[in-house]
């Protein structure tokens, strides 16, 4: 389970933790930081596939990625009694990016290349990785760093993959992988989840949605068919769900009342389309160990936020889930459970703060490794 999320030098995230529940409710009005909470988590996946540097690099290198503010802010700045500058830096500049877990917890720091005289002087550049046993860092608790590494572009992770692996590395490596992102499902006539696709067995659905028939018929015959068949009734009464096998090909079917054949993916409405993913989703036989869910009401018609609320409390009795939301109907259903943490996020002078949080919250995150190199 994961504790808690550190994010520093990252966009509107100057020095931002966030405590995760098993229910984590994510809040703000435009512009608070939500999206760049959703990245951070996002490039953590990017860590441990190794590519964290090329992700960085796409969302146009440090330059664009840094938090744009001055390294401190002062009172008198803060007052508004002094207009907001830089000054000589006392540190390094950094992005850095860790979670606390349990069994393993992990952080990464990047910067740029000593050397300044090459045409990728403005390359993001490893600095250090570490994992440490638990969720509170202590140099004693370190199983395994790179942060003396002699090739900065390599990750922890890629080490990985050397005749010796560290079993800690490759065990954490799986688990940030199993992590499971759901944002903006493609509804257009083109969309993967509209069309029939050859069918494997599929214990979670995919990221896009393309093996929605598979993963439908995975539940039916392997997980809780009877509670998918139930949600979806609960959401528009009298529909159910069956998968046709064309010689392999799987093809969904929407059978309603009052039709005479059922309807394929192609023919639902958006919003129709976007519930049954996000439902599917949430039955999967296998959760993962964290499900990520980016405004899963977009496009959804205001009847359907009670019984997605009802999905999202049931799978986090079985999983962790983070859900970033805007609707308030969504957002009261959730924020009344006793097992959600809801995090409301506030920007103070350009910086993202989470609202009410105490003293003890904020510094219950120490960063390891020195910001001096």
């Amino acid at each position: 389970m994961i504790h808690r999320l550190a994010v520093s030098g990252y966009r509107s995230l100057q020095n931002v933790v966030v405590p995760f529940g098993q229910l984590t409710l994510v809040t703000g009005a435009n512009g608070s930081g939500k999206s760049n909470l959703y990245r951070a988590l996002r490039l953590l996946t990017a860590a441990a596939r190794g590519t964290m540097v090329g992700a960085l690099a796409q969302e146009g290198g440090l330059p664009a990625v840094m938090w744009a503010g001055p390294e401190r802010l002062s009172r008198a700045m803060r007052e508004g009694a002094q207009p907001v500058q830089g000054g000589p830096r006392q540190q390094a500049v950094r992005l850095r990016l860790g979670f606390a877990a349990e069994p393993f917890s992990y952080a990464v720091e990047l910067g740029y290349p000593q050397e300044r005289q090459s045409a990728f002087a403005l390359d993001p550049q490893l600095k250090g990785e570490w994992i440490w046993a638990g969720e509170s860092f202590h140099p004693r608790a370190v199983l395994s760093s790179s942060g003396a590494q002699p090739d900065p572009d390599q990750s922890i992770f890629q080490r990985g993959f050397d005749p010796e692996p560290q079993p800690e590395v490759m065990l954490l490596r799986e688990q940030i992988l199993s992590w499971r992102f759901y944002d903006s499902f493609r509804t257009d006539p083109g969309a993967p989840d509209r069309q029939p696709r050859v069918g494997t067995r599929c214990f979670a659905l995919s990221g896009d949605g393309s093996d929605l028939p598979a993963a439908v018929q995975t539940i039916l015959e392997n997980g809780d068919g009877n509670g998918l068949q139930q949600a979806m009734n609960d959401a528009f009464p009298g529909c159910h769900l069956s998968v046709q096998n064309d010689g392999g090909l799987f093809r969904l079917n929407v059978h309603q009342p009052g039709l005479l054949r059922p309807l394929e993916a192609a023919e639902l409405s958006d919003g129709t389309l976007r519930y049954l993913l996000l439902t599917v989703a949430l039955f999967s036989p296998r959760l993962p160990p964290l499900l990520v869910l980016n405004e899963p009401e977009s496009s959804l018609h205001p009847e359907l936020l009670a019984p997605l609320a009802r999905l999202i409390q049931a799978a986090a009795e079985r999983t962790q889930v983070w859900v970033i939301a805007h609707a308030s109907a969504l957002i009261n259903a959730l924020a009344e459970q006793p097992h959600c943490r809801h995090l409301h996020l506030e920007r103070e002078m350009g910086a993202t703060q989470v609202q009410a949080q105490t003293t003890l919250e904020r510094c219950s995150w120490r960063w390891p490794g020195s910001l001096n190199v």
